[in-house]
């Protein structure tokens, strides 16, 4: 397979793990309107504290502000193309950690339904990629 192969799916990649987890985002601030899971940041800590039923409540809306942060954060670094490697690994066990933790509070089909697997698979193969194409790493790395 030669390099030119890989460029679309590779960039494909990039932007539907990205555009996901930014919409999930979007989601909790209420910018999907009637087609949300959340619809508010108020219905999201909710749903946090069911995923991290295992920690006091501070610790779980603390978690919420955490996952929030880097669900913005990895995406970028994806979009962008920019630290791309960093960006693949931490949204890959961002999404682990999610999957792990629906299947346990809401059991095995949540996270299936959400394909939170398949992201966090996703993002494991986009880590592990040689180069990155069209992006901000491979003008720097020329």
């Amino acid at each position: 397979m030669t390099d030119k192969n890989i460029h679309f799916p590779q960039l494909f990649l990039r932007l539907a793990i990205s555009v996901t987890m930014l919409s999930a985002v979007a989601d909790r601030f209420g910018f999907w309107g009637a087609n949300s899971a959340w619809g508010n940041w108020t219905n999201f800590e909710i749903y946090t504290r069911k995923l991290t039923f295992f920690l006091p409540e501070s610790l779980s809306i603390f978690s919420a502000y955490t996952a929030t942060f880097f669900e913005v954060l990895f995406p970028l670094m994806l979009l962008l193309g920019f630290k791309t490697r960093i960006g693949a690994y931490g949204a890959g066990f961002l999404l682990l950690i999610f999957a792990i933790s629906m299947t346990i509070a809401l059991g095995a089909k949540a996270p299936l339904d959400f394909s939170v697997w398949v992201g966090s698979a996703g993002a494991f193969l986009l880590a592990v990629q040689p180069k990155y194409f069209f992006s901000i790493d491979h003008l720097t790395n020329k």
